[in-house]
């Protein structure tokens, strides 16, 4: 039996893709940057410097751009994406997760988050989540952000389990691949299209149950 699980937020546990993209959008707009939807595909799973650098990347300007105003303009997007979450609440989380994590709890299965999101613990406060989880790992603790596997073995660290004994969830290619790297059993939710077809899918996380987490366990 696996003996922890390793979570994703964004599009795992809640949906904040469409606010990062809105925050993300009015920053480039500011820049005279042109993003769209299918661009801000590029950027799930991505941590927000790194979003940045793509997004800079992609208008050609990160010449233009000193250390400076790089951390000024990552906090900008911040502040506008925190105003915009304000009022996420437990109405926010997606369905089957919270039966999820409740089933994971009773029967002594260590959780923690393992997401690029540095706004992680404040939104799981917001949902009424927080006490779920064993952990929360820090992505500012570790040196590169997804798809290098580091934030989901600080995960593991931090809930003292052997990644090899971990699952790892995630909607996110770059996700997928840093759960591969750390040595944790991935658990796809999405499509083999965006994510591949060599792992366990789930079309939505209201197929995310306990006794589908064991099947795959047992079958990998």
């Amino acid at each position: 039996m696996f003996k922890g699980v390793l979570f994703d937020l964004d599009g795992v546990i809640t949906d904040t893709a469409e606010y990062h993209y809105h925050a993300w959008k009015k920053l480039a707009d500011g820049l005279g940057i042109s993003i769209d939807r299918a661009f801000n595909e590029s950027l799930k799973g991505v941590s927000r410097e790194d979003s940045l650098r793509l997004i800079l990347a992609h208008g050609k300007k990160q010449a233009e751009i000193p250390a400076a105003q790089f951390a000024q303009l990552a906090k900008e997007k911040n502040d506008h994406y925190v105003e915009l979450i304000e009022r996420f609440s437990e109405k926010d989380i997606y369905p089957g997760i919270l039966s999820l994590l409740q089933t994971l709890k009773e029967n002594k299965i260590k959780i923690a988050l393992a997401s690029a999101s540095k706004n992680g613990p404040m939104l799981l406060e917001k949902m009424g989540l927080t006490s779920l989880f064993d952990a929360i790992a820090d992505p500012a603790a570790v040196a590169s952000g997804k798809p290098a596997p580091d934030i989901f073995l600080e995960a593991a660290r931090l809930i003292d389990v052997p990644i090899t004994e971990c699952l790892g969830i995630e909607d996110a290619l770059a996700g997928i691949q840093a759960i591969k790297t750390s040595g944790a059993t991935p658990v796809g939710v999405g499509r083999a299209e965006d994510l591949g077809d060599d792992i366990p899918l789930v079309p939505s996380t209201e197929a995310l149950t306990f006794d589908y987490l064991k099947d795959v366990w047992e079958n990998r």
